[in-house]
């Protein structure tokens, strides 16, 4: 592959890509984005430890 030639390693870029979308997105639009299943972005979110609680909460308060 190209990019190992030049001392690139796609797949450890890919994986630190996807843990940090893991770390701003859900699941569900991590999932529609990289084209992977809801099982595979929600075990990536659980990488990346981030709490949605928060989130929805604050949508909840948003709302008339």
């Amino acid at each position: 592959m190209k990019l190992r030639r030049h001392g690139i390693a796609p797949l450890a870029s890919r994986n630190s890509a996807r843990l940090a979308l893991a770390s701003d997105l859900p699941a569900s639009v991590l999932a529609e984005l990289t084209g992977t299943s809801i099982s595979n972005a929600t075990r990536w979110t659980g990488y990346a430890k981030r709490d949605w609680l928060d989130y929805i909460a604050s949508r909840a308060q948003d709302r008339p």
